[in-house]
């Protein structure tokens, strides 16, 4: 019995020293730092590649708010300027009512014509505007 235990004794030891680790000749270090380094300088390129797509992106996301922005603001201008024509409108027409006969419907044949310059003016306006 004390020679099976010994005997196990020493298969373990054998078992022990052979995994211990042992200095890779210079050869086989420089091939895995060479393989280390090509990995990381791999890693690096592929995260600058990644960064480079996310700005890139993200200036095409800014491009689009600006134009969506510039579409909106001409929208809005339009809109008041429609709006105020058509107040001048109101106002000439209403000074019209104090006009008689032909003369009154001279006067708001003008009122009607200067509003739809107004229109067509902001209509122009908002076109030219728009990207």
């Amino acid at each position: 019995m004390n020679m099976k235990l010994l005997l196990s004794a020493a298969v373990v030891s054998l078992f022990a020293l052979a995994g211990c680790n042992k200095a890779e000749s210079p050869a086989e270090t420089q091939e895995d730092v060479a393989e280390a380094q090509h990995d990381a300088n791999q890693q690096v390129a592929e995260a600058q590649q990644d960064a480079t797509d996310e700005v890139q992106d993200a200036n095409q996301d800014v491009r689009e708010e600006k134009r969506d922005a510039a579409g909106e603001s001409a929208d809005a201008n339009y809109d008041v300027a429609v709006t105020e024509a058509e107040a001048q409108h109101k106002v000439a027409t209403e000074k019209c009512e104090s006009l008689s006969g032909s003369e009154q419907e001279l006067c708001k044949d003008q009122a009607d014509e200067q509003l739809e310059k107004a229109k067509a003016q902001a209509r122009e306006t908002r076109d030219t505007a728009k990207p």
